[in-house]
């Protein structure tokens, strides 16, 4: 081997060396670019939204307009599907006597490519009347990247639900809904009265505190979207209840009465 040949191999050594040592670096600022640019675009989208948010009390379908996909599709906390231009015809200012704004108070993105998905819970006050009323939101905004920024394409609400205040009743009164019930021949559910309500106990599964909303209606912790009604014959007896959810109740009857 020439001295020319020991060289060059020994120059080749010392790249490749160098190449490893740099290759950590580059990924690292490569990520570290990924990542600036990720907050970067979260910051962006969180603004805009909160722009959005701005608008609807006042009734500014501009903002709106200028930030929405010409393909956008909502679905309102109603249920209600909306393309853009529905959308825009519904934003008018609040009425007199109305004062209303709404904060983003949480964000969440992801990124995928041109592609944006956050998960936004927002808090809104509203002056009703003289009535202070505080509602939360979650909604899932997708978001494209265009030649023109970032436009909202996809976007579903929802109302976080709360439960409603209890109210009073005499243990005479609780006592008066003890009993069995049955769903069917096999499946009972045995009723309590206690001094705030109303203990259901089945077999097999955690009992359950039901506290009264009004009378012959009944409500569980952290199950805002379902209720228990009490239902009575012409005479005014209990005869068994309905475990209502979305409008669809699961009916049963009552069989024996329970001690007090």
């Amino acid at each position: 081997m020439t001295a020319r040949s020991v060289a060059l191999t020994h120059n080749a050594t010392r790249m490749r060396a160098l190449l490893v040592a740099l290759l950590p670096c580059v990924a690292v600022s490569v990520l570290a670019g990924q990542i600036a640019g990720s907050v970067d675009v979260e910051a962006d989208l969180r603004r805009m939204t909160q722009e959005l948010m701005d608008a609807i009390a006042p009734g500014q379908a501009d903002v709106w307009r200028r930030y929405l996909h010409e393909k956008m599709l909502q679905v309102d906390e109603n249920g209600i599907v909306r393309d853009k231009e529905a959308l825009l015809q519904e934003l008018t200012p609040l009425p007199a006597g109305l004062v209303g704004r709404i904060e983003v108070d949480k964000y969440r993105v992801t990124i995928h490519g041109d592609v944006a998905v956050a998960a936004v819970e927002m808090q809104e006050h509203l002056d009703y009347y003289g009535q202070n009323l505080r509602t939360r939101f979650r909604s899932l905004d997708t978001w494209v990247r265009t030649p023109e920024g970032w436009r909202l394409i996809g976007q579903h609400m929802a109302a976080v639900l709360k439960e409603p205040p209890a109210i009073r009743l005499t243990r005479d009164e609780l006592c008066a809904y003890a009993g069995v019930y049955h769903l069917t021949p096999t499946i009972t559910t045995t009723i309590r009265c206690t001094e705030d309500g109303l203990r259901s106990e089945r077999v097999d599964r955690p009992s359950v505190l039901y506290l009264p909303e009004l009378r012959d209606l009944f409500f569980a912790a952290d199950q805002p979207r379902s209720r228990r009604v009490f239902n009575r014959d012409a005479s005014g007896k209990i005869i068994g209840f309905s475990d209502r959810r979305e409008g669809e109740d699961v009916r049963w009857t009552r069989t024996a009465e329970v001690p007090r």
